[in-house]
């Protein structure tokens, strides 16, 4: 079962704060990690990854630089900064309030072991 493309809007700014703020990286090493950890479940194309890294980059919560790769080529990567760390932890407590009022709403359970590392 795939996500809708609704719900994974929702997240996509958290998930992605989320692994910037554990290393910096590119944006193909991106969509790779978010498959890797959700078990393919979230999948990331390259035309909604970049705007949204894009729109992060002009709201000061990540910044871009270039770095030379073994094959002679630079590689654009990403890195959280302060700000953004300030504003993961904030969409970690909005998102903590809305799965709780869902899980309220449609009667509990919990997040699998391979969402619930992207979490924590």
């Amino acid at each position: 079962m795939a996500i809708s493309k609704e719900l994974l809007k929702g997240t996509t700014t958290l998930l992605i704060l989320q692994l910037l703020n554990e290393k910096d990286q590119y944006g193909y090493e991106l969509t790779k990690a978010l498959e890797q950890r959700t078990d393919n479940l979230f999948t990331l194309k390259e035309g909604t990854l970049y705007p949204i890294l894009h729109a992060l980059e002009n709201e000061g919560m990540i910044e871009a630089y270039w770095e030379d790769t073994q094959s002679a080529r630079k590689r654009k990567y990403y890195r959280i900064t302060e700000a953004g760390k300030k504003g993961l932890k904030e969409k970690k407590e909005e998102w903590q309030l809305y799965s709780e009022g869902v899980r309220k709403v449609i009667g509990g359970g919990v997040l699998s072991e391979p969402l619930c590392r992207c979490f924590s």
